[in-house]
This record gives structure tokens, C-alpha cells and sequence, in this order.
């Protein structure tokens, strides 16, 4: 279709295209996508004069199109490169006060020392962990509670089964005494290391 445009230089309407395209080796009812996939890559131009929409490409078109995307990759390239020089000086200033030495060297093995004497003392903490009588009081706290809403839920069952004509009251008393519609079983905490 692009023939067409650059043979001529001339201004088409789609219906002249379509009657062109099929020379060129494009479907007839394929013809009107195929000029929009070229406007859309901006290979052909189009302007709608009064009720015709007419489309045309010229060679010359296309060279200033390309010579804009060369410029565009030229820019590009030179904003990596200025980027590139940038962090390569980041890296050098970075690098400051941490060239190698005996001083450093020692410095880095006892922060090597201390983190490796952090982690046995965690992992000793996680196996004394069951035993701990903080934690165990929790885990006792935590089941007498659940026990309790069980019976609370239990006996709110039970009333309601035994006395269905005073609901209301029972619903009032509930609310009087803290019983809400949101009580539910407590979740076990987990043990923060």
C-alpha cells in the first residue's frame, strides 16, 4: 500500500485505495485496515476535508520521519551515556573510606562475630520458647477466655431456647452487661522474636 503513496505522490480517498489496493496485492476488504495501521504508525498522513477524508505519503515524509527517530536514539544514547559517567562517579565516591585495610578488616570480622552471636542467641531464645513461664501464663490466659466465651455463647443459646418470648429482654440484658454481637473466640498471639 505504501507503493501506492510513494509512486503517485498523490492524494487518495479510501474508496480510490480500494480499488488500487488489490494491484498491490491487498484484500479489498482489508484495504481500509491496512491504511489505518499506516496512519497509526504514522507512515501515512490524513485530514478530513469537508465530508471526504483524504489520505496521501510522500517520500520525503518518511525521511524526516526517520531522521527524527535517529535524532531521538542520538539524544537517547547520550543521556545513557551522561547517566552511565554519573553513577560510575557515585561508584568512585562510594568507594571512599572503604578501600581495603587492617583497620577495616577488623571491623568488618567483629560485626561478622557479633551478627553470627545475635543469631545463636535468637535461636537459643526460640528453643526455650515452650518453657518460658511468660509465655505459658499467656497460653493459660488465652484458653480461659475462649472457655469463658464458650460458656457465654452457650448459655446465650440456652436462654434463648428456654424463654423465645422474653428475646428482647434477654438482647437488653446482653447489652447492659457488655455481651455484644461482636464477641467471638480470641486468636492465639504469636511469639515476636
Amino acid at each position: 500500500m505504501l507503493q501506492i503513496f510513494y509512486e503517485s505522490q498523490d492524494f487518495f480517498l479510501l474508496k480510490e485505495l480500494e480499488k488500487l489496493g488489490p494491484r498491490k496485492g491487498v484484500i479489498t476488504q482489508s484495504v481500509k485496515d491496512v491504511v489505518q495501521s499506516l496512519v497509526d504508525d504514522d507512515l501515512v498522513s490524513k485530514d478530513k476535508i469537508g465530508t471526504s477524508v483524504y489520505f496521501w505519503s510522500l517520500p520525503s515524509c518518511a525521511g524526516n520521519q526517520l531522521r527524527n527517530v535517529y535524532r531521538k536514539l542520538e539524544s537517547d544514547v547520550q543521556s545513557s551515556e551522561r547517566r552511565l559517567v554519573e553513577l560510575a562517579d557515585q561508584c568512585n565516591a562510594l568507594k571512599k573510606g572503604r578501600e581495603e585495610s587492617d583497620e577495616r578488616e577488623e571491623a568488618l570480622s567483629n560485626l561478622k562475630k557479633v551478627e553470627e552471636k545475635y543469631n545463636e542467641l535468637k535461636d537459643e531464645m526460640a528453643e526455650y520458647a515452650d518453657n518460658d513461664p511468660a509465655a505459658f501464663e499467656a497460653m493459660m490466659a488465652h484458653a480461659a477466655a475462649n472457655r469463658w466465651t464458650d460458656n457465654i455463647f452457650t448459655l446465650r443459646q440456652w436462654c434463648s431456647n428456654n424463654f423465645p418470648e422474653a428475646k428482647e429482654q434477654l438482647e437488653h440484658m446482653y447489652q447492659e452487661v457488655g455481651i455484644t454481637d461482636d464477641l467471638d473466640y480470641l486468636e492465639m498471639p504469636t511469639v515476636g522474636n
